[in-house]
């Protein structure tokens, strides 16, 4: 099959919920690091691009008719340039750059952007139509994150579990105690304040202007959610599900908004159109888990993964592990045998520190794991992540 690399990647800053990020829509936004890849790779002739995809795990707003297509649109590629968005929950960014990368070594497409968008902060309330002639009954419902519109026989097999709960379920299932979560949640914010301090996330990001009422438009450019703390302020947190509980604000990952998106070629593709190969995609697959325990799915995932990829787990010089939570983070790591604080994982902080925009942080992981990989000179990256109604993603890189 036709080998898959990729060739470029930027990302927006990272916003907090009804922070900077949060006037900006979820189309325009999903626009933004189409537009910074087409400005700073003139050489390519855009026309020839043969499709975008695009994840986001809400598509009830801003996000809907195809935020991939509108976002090709918006950032002013030839109208004859499709797209496709692609909902894998949590792993809706990375299985959109696994699509796109299966669509070259099918030999179907030569040049491909894939990325993923997510605003959780403009994600709509929402209400069903009428279940019966002359209803008057009205229920609204949140489609920020978690279930809506509950399928009765789904509660019933298989149960409707928020996803903090699921994560102290991982926690009770795989005795992952509080403060293990609290102390790998401060290791997660400090990982990234050392790298934001040596200017790491720099070489990743696209600063984003937001118009204001008066004035000069905003602009931003790191990410707004990491922030100081102490495992003594972590411990005095109350849990989310339950008071007594282990899973807390402190030692899971953010309500976030933010886009990425990745550049791939063929090595034909490449050289047609002036491109650098740096990094080849080895592999990606998906698996199952119970939804009650989502949060394992990278374990299984990344397992399979490395058995199609023919390596092993000590061949892997860097993994970026979504930190959906401490508690999932921490039950992946001890099931593929790795320490808790394991220097290779998360190296720059994980989704605890910059938070999760649930369809664009499958692409910041690549992006990032991609960066990683260069400065250290590693060879071979993981990326990993679980998903929500119990799946999980993982896809093996290889530095160029």
């Amino acid at each position: 099959m036709t080998e898959v690399f990729i060739c470029d990647g930027i990302r927006t800053p990272i916003g907090r919920y009804a922070g900077g990020l949060s006037g900006v829509r979820t189309d325009d936004l999903a626009a933004l690091p189409i537009k910074a890849l087409i400005a700073r790779n003139p050489g390519v002739d855009w026309a020839a691009l043969d499709d975008i995809y695009y994840g986001c795990a809400n598509q009830a707003g801003e996000d809907n008719r195809d935020v991939a297509r509108m976002a090709a649109l918006l950032a002013g590629l030839p109208i004859d340039v499709p797209g496709a968005t692609i909902n894998r929950l949590c792993g809706s960014g990375m299985d959109a750059i696994g699509t796109a990368a299966r669509a070259i070594k099918a030999g179907e497409a030569g040049l491909m952007l894939a990325g993923g968008v997510e605003s959780m902060s403009r994600a709509p309330f929402v209400m069903g139509k009428a279940d019966a002639p002359f209803s008057r009954v009205a229920k609204i419902e949140d489609t920020t994150i978690g279930w809506r519109f509950v399928n009765p026989l789904m509660k019933a097999k298989y149960g409707i579990d928020s996803m903090p709960e699921t994560a102290e379920n991982v926690a009770t299932d795989f005795s992952i105690s509080r403060a293990d979560q609290d102390m790998f949640a401060l290791r997660s914010q400090q990982r990234y304040a050392a790298a934001a301090e040596r200017g790491f996330f720099e070489g990743e990001l696209v600063p984003v202007e937001v118009a204001q009422k008066k004035g000069e438009p905003l602009r931003i450019t790191a990410d707004e959610h990491p922030r100081a703390t102490t495992l003594e302020a972590l411990g005095r947190l109350k849990g989310v599900v339950r008071p007594d509980g282990s899973v807390t604000a402190g030692n899971a990952s953010g309500t976030n908004d933010g886009s990425a998106a990745v550049l791939l070629a063929s090595e034909a593709a490449a050289a047609r159109h002036g491109l650098k190969p740096r990094a080849r995609i080895v592999a990606m697959t998906t698996v199952g888990v119970e939804p009650r325990i989502m949060g394992i799915g990278p374990a299984p995932a990344s397992k399979r993964v490395l058995a199609m990829s023919g390596l092993k787990l000590d061949q892997i010089d860097a993994i970026e592990l979504n930190e959906a939570f401490a508690a999932q983070a921490l039950a992946v790591l001890r099931q593929l045998g790795l320490p808790d604080d394991a220097a290779q994982v998360n190296p720059n902080g994980g989704a605890i520190a910059l938070g999760h925009p649930l369809g664009a942080s499958g692409a910041r992981l690549v992006l990032t794991l991609m960066r990683q990989l260069e400065t250290t000179g590693g060879r071979f990256g993981l990326a990993t992540m679980c998903i929500g109604v119990g799946q999980g993603i993982a896809m093996v890189i290889e530095r160029v």
